[in-house]
């Protein structure tokens, strides 16, 4: 297994920089997810790691071993990676046990060998009773499963994995993110996994490096980056939130949209803020501090997707289903705030909101 250290890695492509400055160690056995928007930089660091791109400055370490700087590049093949892409790219004219043992028959390793690491793999990833099937009799996620195997078989020291899920349906989305995650723990290897989904983000990582135009916003366990944001865009990407324009006086944040009304606030900040709510984090409550009248509200099962009028604001809330028929459009509430975010208004909300593509 490796512990990859980048050391201030920047990456352009002629005058424009897609990545910049990019310091990060991740260790042994660690499942990190480099998470962004669309032309972010995190598919571009990943193809870094791989060796198919070549940074413009910075190094690249896979454990003490220098394999991309200034004089020094090692090719993708003598690397020790496996990568699997968004396409499931297998070979439609072999079965699933050809498709795995593929890496191995073309490094030309005993066939006794490769028959025992093939099988072990076909147990792993649940392919063992698909083995003499093809491609065309898999479904999606089954097909990806072999494209896993086939990264695995070889006993990379590094598994790199590219946006592998965005191809298939929600629900094999979900069980899929479970079986890698598995499969990760079983095998103590380590993952760097792209991605652009915030849910895979949170449910696959140890750790996440949110990116936004080339540069890493944040970084940290998924629980830190949902409830400790650094900034206004990653609180508003990692979640649902709904922001505010307050002022903090006196231990309490007033909201002038909302009437002036306010809710208490023991923080050290003072003065203009920018507030960040997320919606589970508002409830009805006959004691609540804020006091509107229900505008909309929509039966999700689980949940009920309301929306609050106060003063000239809409307020999202999202609360048990349990209690939806009790809720009516044109009656009074009250919502009491959990917690909430508070940041500098700075003047710079619409500016770190705007997701670069």
């Amino acid at each position: 297994m490796s512990t990859i250290t980048i050391k201030n890695v920047t990456k352009a492509f002629g005058d424009k920089v897609v990545l910049q400055a990019f310091d990060a160690a991740f260790q042994d056995g660690e499942f990190v997810t480099l998470l962004g928007p669309s032309g972010c930089g995190k598919t571009t660091m990943l193809r870094m790691i791989a060796g198919f791109e070549r940074p413009t400055s910075g190094e690249i370490y896979f454990d003490d071993q220098l394999v991309t700087g200034e004089k020094t590049f090692v090719p993708p093949e003598k690397r020790g990676i496996g990568m699997v892409f968004q396409s499931y790219a297998v070979w439609p004219h072999m079965n699933v046990y050809d498709n795995v043992a593929y890496p191995l028959s073309i490094q030309r390793i005993p066939k006794g060998d490769i028959g025992r690491r093939v099988e072990r793999v076909l147990e792993i990833t649940h392919l063992g009773q698909y083995a003499r099937r093809f491609p065309n009799q898999l479904s999606g996620g089954q097909q990806q499963r072999v494209a896993l195997a086939r990264a695995l078989v070889a006993e990379p020291r590094l598994l790199l994995l590219d946006e592998p899920l965005s191809n298939l349906d929600a629900k094999l989305r979900e069980s899929m993110r479970f079986e890698i995650k598995e499969i990760q723990k079983n095998l103590g290897i380590t993952v760097v996994y792209v991605t652009h989904d915030q849910t895979e983000a949170m449910a696959m990582s140890d750790r996440i490096f949110l990116i936004n135009g080339g540069v890493i916003q944040q970084c940290g366990t998924p629980e830190e980056i949902y409830n400790a944001p650094v900034n206004q865009f990653v609180a508003d990407f990692l979640g649902k939130v709904d922001f505010f324009k307050g002022e903090i006086r006196d231990g309490r944040i007033f909201f002038p949209a909302m009437g002036g009304q306010s809710i208490a606030y023991g923080g050290p900040k003072t003065g203009r803020a920018d507030v960040a709510v997320r919606p589970e984090n508002l409830c009805f409550s006959d004691d609540g501090e804020l006091s509107g009248v229900l505008e909309t509200h929509y039966y999700l099962g689980d949940t009920d997707d309301c929306r609050v009028r106060i003063g000239d604001t809409l307020v999202r809330v999202v609360a048990d289903g349990f209690g939806h028929s009790a809720r009516h459009p044109g009656q009074p509430v009250r919502l009491a705030v959990r917690s909430c975010m508070v940041f500098e208004d700075d003047g710079t909300l619409e500016e770190m909101l705007r997701i670069q593509t």
